[in-house]
């Protein structure tokens, strides 16, 4: 049985299909099984989906008559086998930590439900989409008290950013309510919501949502119309509340709770130049050189870190850092508790200011003590850093499976035995050239 069963509807998608499916294929988490269920597509979905199945045993494709999104779901739910349920839809895609992180953080906070932030795609451009800013695990009541700040927020009204435990979906026979036709995915949430104890808001964004002409606010709907969908849909939404507060808390919350009757539905911007919006492709590490034959150890040493950079990029991401900032954290990790200046700029080849700017930031988060003399700077790491170290411990855990997956338990022993040889060599010849 997979660990994860990734549901896909399709209709009429083939433009933007295969990314989809790559994206998911092709994930570092492989124990998966893709669901792609043909809602009656007319272009070459159906074609396209038969194809990936006859190459990966992992797909599933399910045809059928037009029936609607809602329905299509159900229908791959009733074969998914996973133990847990991630949804996509076909125009979008998925960062290639997707499932291992919401995987990961299911399973070490022994939660319910996984609510992950994501990426908002107009054209060239994207933003980062979040809505929750405490990164603990939070009570049902604690969550919910958190939709009520935004309660149209994309952030909670949509599936494609969380992951789902199967055995609650089976338990208490939930499904997509085939009835609707807006936010049928919101009230599949609100169900589900009910019988989750536990919840952990991850924050790093590991979903690409494309903006497309078939959406909801694509569609121009009149406010005559919007305002009758909501009415249909408050039901929902204040029976959610009804069972999750008490007689007394309700009463006090039900002006909040009105919200979402006058609430637009907000999935954030991606405007050129606007803050926060960038260019497509800038959220990741580039690696602009191509190196032409069979690379050099140094030109070996540029893909290793280049790679390396990828998932500490990640881990920059979910702290609200750069890039550089975490590099910065890991050379005072691997050189020792208290570091000065002139070793971090050894060490990670950034300039002066960078370092210091780095430092800057670490002891804002308090992730480092720093301290200033007639020698520059020096760091310590302080105790509150165990998170962020243990990210850093996952992250080298990823590179090495991630690199060896195609090697046997013996190649990979010998590869490393050989580089701890290659690796004091190097050690001993530079520490030759300091004695001269």
């Amino acid at each position: 049985m997979p660990k994860v069963s990734v549901i896909v509807p399709v209709y009429n998608a083939q433009n933007a299909l295969r990314r989809c499916l790559d994206s998911i294929l092709n994930q570092e988490f492989k124990d998966l099984e893709l669901i792609a269920v043909d809602d009656g597509s007319k272009d070459g979905s159906p074609e396209i989906l038969d194809e990936y199945a006859a190459k990966d045993p992992r797909v599933i494709v399910v045809h059928k008559e037009n029936s609607g999104v809602s329905d299509t779901r159900n229908k791959a739910l009733e074969l998914a086998q996973g133990e847990y349920i991630q949804f996509l839809d076909a125009d979008d895609w998925i960062t290639a930590d997707s499932t291992k992180s919401l995987v990961r953080a299911m399973e070490e906070n022994n939660v319910d439900l996984v609510v992950a932030d994501f990426y908002r795609v107009v054209g060239e451009n994207l933003s980062r989409k979040g809505s929750i800013y405490d990164s603990k695990v939070l009570s049902r009541e604690e969550y919910a008290q958190w939709m009520m700040e935004s309660p149209a927020d994309y952030y909670y009204g949509v599936i494609w950013n969380k992951l789902y435990c199967r055995s609650i979906i089976r338990e208490y026979g939930l499904k997509m309510d085939e009835s609707l036709s807006f936010c049928e995915d919101f009230v599949f949430n609100l169900e589900y919501i009910l019988h989750c104890k536990k919840i952990f808001p991850l924050q790093i964004p590991v979903y690409y949502y494309v903006k497309t002409d078939g959406s909801l606010v694509a569609q121009n709907l009149d406010l005559v119309k919007i305002v009758k969908m909501k009415t249909s849909i408050y039901e929902y939404y204040d029976k959610f509340f009804r069972n999750i507060l008490d007689e007394k808390e309700y009463a006090g919350e039900r002006i909040n709770i009105a919200r979402f009757l006058i609430a637009v539905a907000n999935d954030s911007l991606a405007v050129p130049y606007m803050p926060g919006t960038k260019k497509l492709g800038e959220e990741k590490v580039a690696v602009p050189v191509n190196v032409t034959g069979r690379p050099d150890p140094i030109a070996a040493t540029y893909y290793i870190n280049k790679l390396f950079d990828n998932y500490l990029n990640t881990i920059a991401l979910k702290y609200n850092l750069d890039l550089k900032d975490i590099r910065v954290f890991y050379a005072l990790r691997e050189a020792g508790r208290t570091n000065t200046q002139k070793d971090l700029t050894d060490f990670t080849g950034f300039t002066l200011p960078q370092v210091v700017l780095s430092l800057q930031k670490l002891a804002l988060h308090k992730f480092i003590t720093t301290k200033f003399d007639m020698n520059g700077v020096t760091a310590s790491i302080n105790d509150s850093a165990a998170e962020l170290s243990k990210d850093i411990d996952d992250a080298l855990k990823d590179y090495g499976n991630n690199v060896f997956a195609e090697f046997s338990e013996e190649e990979r022993a010998r590869f490393e035995k050989e580089s701890d040889r290659v690796y004091y060599r190097i050690k001993q010849i530079l520490e030759s050239y300091e004695a001269q």
